[in-house]
C-alpha cells in the first residue's frame, strides 16, 4: 500500500475542491522504529500547518481495532480548503520534512472529508 497520494489521486482531489474545509483522517502503519521518526515530522509540520491555516484536530495512537485490520496511529487535520492540502504538499518548508515523513511509514490510508449539508 502506498504512503502518499499519486498524481491522478491528487487530480480527484482537486476536482472536487468546492472551496469548503476539508477534514483529511490518515490511518498509518509505522516502519520498524518508524514511530520516533513520524514524531518528529509531525512536530516540524506543525509550522507549515500554522502558516497554511490548518490545524491538527486529532492525533495519537490507535487502539486494537473492534472489527477489521489495525492500524498504528491516527492523525486528523482540518484544511481551510482541498488547495490547501496541496498546497502544503508544495511548500518549500514542507519538502524538506517530507522525507521523515516517508522514511517513518510503511503504509497510510488517507480519507478526505466533506461535511453534510445542514438538515
Amino acid at each position: 500500500m502506498a504512503i502518499e497520494p499519486g498524481t491522478a489521486e491528487l487530480e480527484r482531489f482537486r476536482a472536487a475542491d468546492d472551496g469548503r474545509p476539508v477534514v483529511l483522517f490518515q490511518l498509518l502503519r509505522f516502519a520498524e522504529g518508524g514511530r520516533d521518526a513520524y514524531l518528529k515530522y509531525a512536530s516540524a509540520a506543525q509550522a507549515v500547518l500554522i502558516k497554511l491555516g490548518a490545524q491538527v484536530l486529532y492525533a495519537g495512537e490507535a487502539g486494537p481495532p473492534l472489527m477489521g485490520e489495525g492500524w498504528d496511529g491516527i492523525v486528523i487535520t482540518r484544511y481551510p480548503t482541498r488547495a490547501t492540502y496541496l498546497q502544503l504538499l508544495a511548500d518549500p518548508d514542507y519538502q524538506r520534512i517530507a522525507p521523515l515523513r516517508r522514511a517513518a511509514l510503511r503504509e497510510a490510508a488517507l480519507l478526505p472529508t466533506n461535511d453534510w449539508p445542514p438538515r
